[in-house]
């Protein structure tokens, strides 16, 4: 099934797949779900998509008014796809090749609002630790800001203190869980 924008401005516009290599994309019904239980902290949005393979959480954020989006993504031709899907819905937006997790131990250029993670995963083991991510992740995020990982439905993420799970379901083998960093007042 082609993989196209939900809803927003670009709404029904078929997004191109890297046609070399294996990706997992998030289907269209789970990325409505996430849209839906987003829809006020979109608009004007600063959005960071990790893992992006087709960018289809930027390039929806940005559908849906978000005000930008970065892509990252390490892989030559899924880049080149994102490029290319973001000239195809007249977005822009800042692609960035190279792995997620270098980009996130960089200092932050600038605070994301939202931050979409589709890491790859494998079903009989973990591939990230949910902790570790939250901490590299956590420098990027705005005060307020949410982050989103997607991950293998039996998978349980472990959190550390200072983050609250704001939101957790499961579709079939797809895991979905919102996350919020506690500020101390």
């Amino acid at each position: 099934m082609p993989l196209r924008v939900i809803s927003g401005t670009a709404g029904g516009i078929h997004l191109k797949s890297p046609k070399r290599h294996l990706l997992r994309p998030t289907q269209d019904r789970i990325r409505q779900v996430i849209f839906s239980s987003l829809a006020e902290y979109v608009p004007g949005a600063r959005v960071l998509d990790l893992y992006a393979g087709t960018g289809s959480f930027g390039i929806e954020a940005l559908s849906r008014g978000a005000s930008s989006a970065t892509f990252v993504e390490q892989d030559v031709e899924a880049a080149q796809c994102i490029r290319e899907n973001l000239l195809h819905c007249r977005f822009h937006g800042e692609v960035r090749r190279e792995d997620a997790l270098s980009y996130l131990d960089k200092a932050p250029e600038e605070k994301f609002d939202l931050v979409f993670a589709d890491p790859p995963y494998v079903k009989s083991r973990v591939l990230l630790n949910g902790e570790s991510l939250l901490n590299r992740v956590l420098p990027h995020l705005a005060t307020d800001g949410i982050f989103i990982l997607e991950h293998y439905a039996r998978h349980q993420v472990q959190i550390a203190l200072d983050w609250e799970i704001i939101r957790h379901r499961t579709y079939g083998e797809t895991g979905l869980t919102f996350l919020r960093f506690l500020h101390k007042k």
